[in-house]
């Protein structure tokens, strides 16, 4: 059999003492007593808000092949028997694995970071390299300091294109996880007001974000947007670690990856991209302008990392808008049909806009109402205030019908909203929830966006439950 890890190469990465009968390896590396399979390693690492040592016996009752804890820990194990690697601290260990991971690996690595887009573009990459080789990338969106290490650690030996997201809430985190990627090519997606109650100004989340370029890979490639303010300082810093491999992507005419033309449709989109002096029409199967700039990140990050640009060109087309970011739903409602647009995942100023031109791209039936569900955008610091105010106008651009809204600073909007427009304001998402189950009829699209700590995701949850799924997207209405 093909271990993900023989158990000796792990004691050996993460200079650690076997206890009982350990088995030859394992196939797989969970944190989760509760999802792991059998013949996993389960870490029982310790959490903001739970210990996996306190799991750790569900976890072997689930089929845990072997347990890593810390030494510090074995008493509170108790008489728990079981196979172990016992270590000084599992996260710390795990960050060891995950750089024996990369080590051991041939794979070239992209890592991505960026205010917005970098779930959907790490995973733009993962659909588009599939057809040019062995690709590993996280399930979910791991970009934290425990989630990149445990994306390292589960990388098999036989990758050909490993890809990572790496994120931060603060200056300083993207330091150490980017030492562990070490990427051969880093891609900062772009600057925006995510996090701001941590920074200054975008100039300082920028300089966060350029802690990506401190693990690049000797030789390595950095991929920037050409079309923000920020690059300017972002060119800089790369120019002071010496880097000297910046490649640029936008619809800037210095772009090196260039937007000429983007023609948006209900369910997809086609962009025109010129490329090393040739013109490159790339179908999306994801509507959205923003998207198409992830895609531009995407063919630049691919076409560095040694893939074959016309095969990632080609898997564009087939590629789907996942659950929270842009994912659609065609839903039967009495007298016809609604469409609802997840965005709920998450939401700052730049990706709330992205998501009000979705949503007025999209075309109700004739009557039927474009319907904006939104929710508070944290961590917006001082400035939340106008933040929020500030999305009025995007909404009427957008030719938005109705207005639905949760959270205290949200309440701003609904201010500053004209009185034509149908508002609704409540100060959560349970109290907003009734409003927007009643308000839907037929023909209607529907989007809902928020920061994910709202809880706005419920709705959507709320909407799949009571209204059922149609196979194909019928003419609304």
């Amino acid at each position: 059999m093909s271990w993900l890890w023989t158990c000796a190469d792990m004691i050996a990465a993460m200079r650690g003492r076997p206890v009982g009968n350990l088995p030859q390896g394992i196939n797989g590396i969970s944190i989760d007593s509760r999802s792991i399979t059998r013949g996993e390693a389960f870490f029982a690492i310790k959490g903001d808000r739970v210990d996996g040592h306190d799991f750790a016996g569900l976890a072997i009752a689930n089929g845990a092949a072997m347990l890593v804890v810390s030494e510090g820990k074995l008493p509170a194990l108790g008489r728990l028997i079981a196979p172990m690697i016992v270590v000084d601290d599992v996260l710390e260990a795990l960050g060891r694995l995950g750089c024996a991971a990369r080590d051991r690996s041939g794979a070239r690595v992209i890592a991505v970071t960026g205010s917005v887009g970098k779930t959907t573009t790490k995973e733009m990459l993962r659909h588009s390299l599939s057809g040019c080789g062995r690709v590993h990338a996280a399930a979910a969106s791991f970009n934290n300091h425990w989630g990149v290490p445990l994306t390292l650690a589960r990388m098999p030996e036989a990758t050909d294109f490993g890809v990572f997201e790496i994120g931060m809430n603060h200056a300083g985190e993207i330091r150490p996880l980017t030492a562990m990627v070490r990427p051969h090519v880093a891609v900062i997606t772009t600057i925006a007001a995510a996090h701001l109650g941590n920074f200054r100004d975008l100039n300082e989340i920028a300089t966060a974000k350029a802690e990506i370029m401190e693990g690049l890979a000797e030789g390595g490639h950095l991929v920037l947007n050409r079309d923000i303010e920020q690059y300017e300082l972002l060119a800089r810093k790369a120019a002071m670690l010496g880097i000297s491999n910046v490649t640029t992507f936008g619809e800037s005419a210095k772009a090196d990856y260039r937007l000429i033309e983007y023609a948006p449709s209900p369910e997809g989109a086609v962009l025109w991209a010129a490329i090393e002096g040739r013109t490159w029409e790339v179908p999306l199967g994801a509507p959205g302008r923003h998207i198409a700039e992830n895609a531009l990140a995407v063919l630049a990050a691919a076409h560095l990392a040694g893939a074959d640009l016309e095969r990632v060109a080609a898997a564009l087309a087939t590629m789907v808008p996942e659950k929270g970011r842009g994912a659609r739903h065609h839903l039967r409602v009495p007298g016809g049909t609604i469409t609802l647009i997840d965005e709920s995942f998450n939401a700052n100023p730049t990706s709330m806009r992205a998501a009000i031109s979705l949503l007025g791209a999209a075309e109700p039936a004739e009557g039927a109402r474009r319907i904006a569900v939104l929710g508070d955008m944290l961590e917006m610091g001082p400035t939340s205030p106008e933040l929020h105010a500030e999305l009025a106008a995007p909404l009427v651009e957008a030719g938005v019908d109705a207005v639905y809204l949760a959270g205290s600073d949200m309440a701003h909007l609904s201010d500053a909203l004209p009185d034509p427009m149908d508002v609704v304001h409540r100060p959560d998402v349970t109290a907003l929830m009734r409003d927007v189950l009643m308000a839907v009829g037929p023909g209607d699209v529907i989007m809902v966006k928020s920061s994910k700590g709202t809880g706005c995701a419920r709705i959507v949850a709320a909407l799949l439950e009571k209204y059922p799924p149609v196979e194909k997207a019928e003419s609304a209405g």
